[in-house]
């Protein structure tokens, strides 16, 4: 996928490479900012209660 994208940008090599970069760390944020949020929401596991102590721990020294 990444080399098709690749090939079909414009410009030398030095300038294909620096926007293939920019759309991997926007693809990257775009994960972070949307989908890892929405993941942790939809997937109660994923997200610990802060009211419900970790089996094994203890609050108490």
């Amino acid at each position: 996928m990444w080399t098709w994208i690749f090939r079909h940008l414009p410009g030398p090599a030095a300038v294909r490479a620096l926007l293939v970069l920019i759309v991997m760390v926007a693809l990257v944020a775009a994960l972070f900012v949307w989908v890892f949020p929405w993941v942790a929401e939809q997937w109660p596991g994923l997200v610990g209660r802060p009211d419900v102590a970790v089996s094994g721990t203890s609050s108490q020294g």
